[in-house]
């Protein structure tokens, strides 16, 4: 097997490892309460990191049976097999994590992983192409990854400061496009947006109308990232990150940039 490949089988094992750990975790939380705000946030969050995946393995393509098969997850089927609406949220995680298996077996064959063989073709994601900077959106494409790979390796504390970074540099961009002459007419602070802090840009933002509420779920750790940067002086950060905080802030960056991004 060629050796690219075979990094690449072990980069995609690994990564689908993590998600299916996760899964086991959000099976586990719905089933103890499937009305928890917090198990159903952490659901969907869930679902969209699978939703990637699938799509990379896949090549893009809708028609592949991993692809039908992630779709069809999340479908219910009457007597006669035709699709309902209505299934519950720990049933989808079930088919879902056995989706996962299904790609895990199909990488571990030994047919070079033939899963990956479209995927590989695959052009790289775009999911910052709403944003202004086009030099920055490459910057902004590895961040991300970088940050969805802290997540599933547990290291929450990179996640979330990775997370924040791409956040406020996505509200940065929009409320420069904008223009200072635009803003100045709204009683915002003086001086360069560069110099505000990360709470006013995105107060400003929603002020503007650029994104709407959805920063409200923020939690203060994420607020206060840069100062989360720091050393405590032993080395270590000044606070604890919780993986409720790392993924709360990754669910409100999605929110974000389907508001600067509207066509997403």
């Amino acid at each position: 097997m060629d050796e690219s490949l075979r990094a690449q089988i072990e980069t995609y094992l690994s990564h689908l490892d993590g998600l299916i750990r996760r899964g086991r975790q959000v099976r586990d939380t719905l089933a103890a309460d499937p009305t928890s705000k917090s198990a159903i946030a952490a659901t969907r969050a869930w679902q969209e990191d699978c939703g990637v995946t699938i799509n990379q393995l896949s090549g893009g393509s809708k028609a592949h049976w991993l692809a039908r098969s992630f779709s069809d997850a999340f479908l219910m089927r009457s007597e006669d097999g035709q699709a309902v609406e209505g299934t519950p949220p720990e049933v989808i995680v079930n088919r879902l994590l056995k989706v996962l298996d299904q790609a895990v077996t199909s990488l571990t064959r030994t047919d070079d992983g033939a899963i990956i063989t479209a995927s590989s073709q695959a052009p790289a994601p775009h999911r910052f192409d709403f944003v202004h900077n086009v030099e920055l959106r490459p910057v902004l494409e590895q961040a991300y990854s970088d940050s969805r790979s802290a997540l599933e390796q547990e290291q929450f504390d990179i996640a979330l400061l990775t997370t924040c970074g791409i956040l406020e540099a996505i509200v940065t961009d929009a409320l420069e496009h904008k223009g200072l002459d635009t803003l100045s007419d709204s009683g915002i602070p003086a001086g360069k947006i560069s110099d505000w802090s990360f709470d006013t840009r995105l107060s400003v933002a929603e002020k503007m109308g650029l994104i709407r509420g959805g920063c409200a779920r923020l939690p203060a750790i994420a607020r206060s990232y840069r100062d989360l940067g720091e050393s405590n002086g032993d080395g270590g950060l000044k606070a604890t990150v919780s993986a409720r905080d790392a993924r709360t802030a990754g669910q409100v960056l999605h929110v974000v940039m389907r508001d600067l991004d509207p066509g997403r």
